[in-house]
């Protein structure tokens, strides 16, 4: 059998091409993951040092509570985001979830059925918001701009400037429980839905048709993909996780007012793209979202124990949504700049 010919020359030197990432080791260093997880350290020993109060085990706990139901949420926008949709009318599915469960807790329904209240009210949200993206194909971000006002709305027309109380005492476990020492049921829940969120989207192959449809639509169609079942889905889970967040936030506080968690989807959405997950859909990782939350979280908490105000907060959160989404844009543009 004839050895396979080569065209270079006797003594020329060898050309390899490397592995652009190297080796595994320094794949893993490289990840967007790991470099967030080194600015979480960072932020945390900034904050040790910053306040004498930050390092207390109690305090600590306090500071789970500024992140644990917005990333319940962000687990949820993370796949559809993935999917190149996006919900902005988390934040209001969550005022009317609570606004139904304060109107249920006047009448006197108990805490199970206020849960179940708060959890459906969230599903039906996302059931509207899914079927007017997957069956009348209208654009998601256009849908969930006029549901976020749609929803709030009605919360504003049912309470006007009262607020809804009376919550029995036994609901208040879900938002200020806990379930062993400084571990709160918010902090176990999140824990859960974190790696609940992350078996669905890395080891199912629902996961992997929410990655196909994000990378190309038009070809996860004719891949046989369902991608309006898909979507609607999606849409679904969004809603759920604003129901679920609206039963703990609402516990937490007490009461039910129109504008309870108002500005929340800015932040869940600065969460996800924090956490690695590509705007333009196709590519991220729960872990990402999980590590971005602690940051936003210890970020928000620090500030906080050092009384700066809130609206320096809202400014932050801002600047990180603007500078996470162009980091990347500039970073491609700087590499095809470089090969040019």
């Amino acid at each position: 059998m004839s050895q396979p010919q080569t065209t270079s020359q006797p003594g020329a030197p060898r050309r390899a091409i490397p592995d652009r990432l190297g080796t595994p080791v320094g794949r893993m260093l490289s990840s967007w993951e790991v470099l967030l997880f080194g600015v979480a350290v960072a932020i945390f020993i900034a904050n040790s040092l910053a306040s004498p109060y930050f390092l207390d085990a109690w305090n600590l706990s306090d500071a789970t509570f500024n992140f644990t139901e917005k990333a319940m949420i962000a687990f949820a926008m993370a796949l559809l985001i993935i999917a190149g949709e996006i919900d902005l009318s988390v934040a209001a599915i969550i005022a009317l979830a609570s606004t139904a469960m304060g109107a249920a807790a006047q009448v006197g329904i108990g805490t199970p059925g206020l849960v179940l209240i708060g959890i459906g009210t969230g599903l039906a949200c996302g059931a509207f918001n899914g079927m007017l993206v997957s069956v009348l194909k209208l654009p998601s971000i256009v849908v969930t701009i006029g549901t976020m006002s749609l929803f709030r709305g009605i919360s504003y027309i049912v309470l006007g400037d009262k607020a809804y109380g009376g919550y029995p005492d036994s609901f208040a476990y879900f938002g200020q429980g806990y379930l062993v020492w400084v571990f709160s049921f918010e902090f176990g829940l999140f824990l859960l839905t974190a790696a609940v969120f992350a078996v669905l989207l890395h080891a199912t192959n629902f996961g992997r048709q929410v990655f196909v449809i994000g990378n190309n639509e038009f070809a996860a169609r004719f891949s046989g993909v369902p991608v309006e079942r898909v979507k609607f889905t999606l849409f679904l889970l969004t809603g759920l996780m604003s129901g679920i967040a609206a039963v703990c936030l609402t516990s937490r506080l007490g009461s039910t007012r129109p504008s309870i968690a108002q500005g929340w989807e800015l932040e869940v959405v600065t969460m996800v793209v924090l956490g690695g997950v590509s705007i333009l859909g196709g590519a991220g990782t729960i872990a990402g979202v999980v590590i971005a939350a602690f940051v936003m979280g210890l970020v928000t908490f620090g500030l906080g124990l050092l009384n700066v105000p809130g609206i320096v907060m809202s400014i932050f959160v801002g600047l990180l949504l603007i500078v996470t989404i162009a980091l990347p844009i500039l970073a491609r543009r700087i590499r095809q700049a470089s090969r040019s």
